[in-house]
C-alpha cells in the first residue's frame, strides 16, 4: 500500500512539474530591458516618423492667398478625386478644405490646377509641389498650401485587451501608443515577437520588434505609417493551456488527487 501511494504521489509530482513548465518568466514580460543603461545619456532619434502618402489616401488640401477671389477656382462644393468626384469637407475646421483621394498612380487631381504627382511624399512635401504647381501656372502669386491626411489608421490584432482599428490624430505615433489605446498587451503575449505588416511601394513587408529590449527604439517600425496591421502574438503558455493536452494533462491530475485521497483513506483506515 506504501508502494502504491509513493507512486501516486510522484505522478503527482510529475504532472505539477509539468504544468508549472507553462508558466511564463518575469524577464518575458520587463518591457525595454537595459534601459537603465543605454539612455542614462540622450540618445539621437534617427528614425523618420512621418507618415509618406500613399495611393487610395484621402487628404485634405487647403489652399490660401492673400486676395480671396482667387480662390474662387478651388471654391467647388463637388472636386475631383480618383473616382470622379469627392465631397467637400464640411467639419474639418478649415475653411476652404476640399477633400481629395491619392489615384493608384500616385497623384491627386486638383480643380485648375491637374495632376500633382505625390507618392512617397509626406504632407509637407505634397503641400510644396502644389505650391509650385499653382505659381507655374501664375494661377496665384503667393499661395499657401496646407495639406493633412485624413483616414490614417492602424489595426492591432491578437493577444492585447481590446484589439481594434485605431484612427491615427498626428502623424507621430509609435507602437508603442497604438498599443496602449488598445488597453496594453495582454498577461498572455509574447512581448519578443510582435509582427508589423506595412505595404511599402506596392509590396508588403512585415518587421518583428521585441519590446523586452531597447533597440526597439531603433527599428523602422517603431513609428507606426497609415495602414500597418500588428499582430501580437500569443506566449507558448496559452498554447498548452488551450490544447488538447492541457486539457486531458488537467483532468488526469484531478483524477490523480482523487485516487491519491482514496488510497491515502484505505491505507489509514487499514493502519487504524
Amino acid at each position: 500500500m506504501k508502494r502504491s501511494l509513493l507512486l501516486v504521489t510522484g505522478m503527482l509530482i510529475l504532472v505539477a512539474s509539468i504544468m508549472s513548465t507553462s508558466c511564463v518568466s518575469r524577464k518575458k514580460l520587463i518591457y525595454f530591458q537595459g534601459s537603465d543603461t543605454l539612455y542614462a545619456k540622450a540618445q539621437q532619434i534617427a528614425q523618420q516618423y512621418e507618415m509618406k502618402l500613399k495611393p487610395a489616401d484621402q487628404i485634405l488640401v487647403k489652399i490660401t492667398c492673400d486676395d480671396a477671389e482667387l480662390l474662387q477656382i478651388f471654391a467647388q462644393d463637388v472636386t475631383m478625386g480618383s473616382q470622379g468626384s469627392t465631397n467637400t469637407i464640411q467639419n474639418s475646421g478649415l475653411t476652404n478644405g476640399y477633400g481629395y483621394t491619392v489615384t493608384n498612380d500616385g497623384n491627386v487631381i486638383l480643380p485648375a490646377i491637374g495632376k500633382v504627382y505625390v507618392d512617397n511624399t509626406t504632407c509637407e512635401e505634397a503641400a510644396r509641389l502644389i505650391e509650385n504647381k499653382i505659381k507655374e501656372l501664375k494661377l496665384i502669386l503667393n499661395p499657401e498650401v496646407t495639406v493633412r491626411l485624413m483616414n490614417a489608421r492602424v489595426t492591432v490584432i491578437g493577444a492585447v485587451h481590446n484589439p481594434k482599428s485605431i484612427n491615427l490624430t498626428s502623424e507621430r505615433n509609435t507602437v508603442i501608443d497604438v498599443l496602449a489605446q488598445c488597453g496594453d498587451l495582454s498577461e498572455t503575449s509574447l512581448r519578443q515577437n510582435i509582427k508589423l505588416f506595412r505595404e511599402v511601394n506596392g509590396e508588403r513587408k512585415m518587421y518583428v520588434l521585441d519590446l523586452t529590449d531597447t533597440n526597439v527604439f531603433n527599428s523602422p517600425a517603431f513609428y507606426v505609417q497609415q495602414n500597418d496591421m500588428i499582430y501580437v502574438e500569443p506566449n507558448k503558455s496559452l498554447s498548452v493551456k488551450s490544447s488538447a493536452f492541457y486539457t486531458f494533462l488537467g483532468a488526469g491530475a484531478s483524477i490523480l488527487g482523487l485516487a491519491s485521497s482514496i488510497v491515502a483513506l484505505v491505507f489509514a483506515i487499514r493502519k487504524g
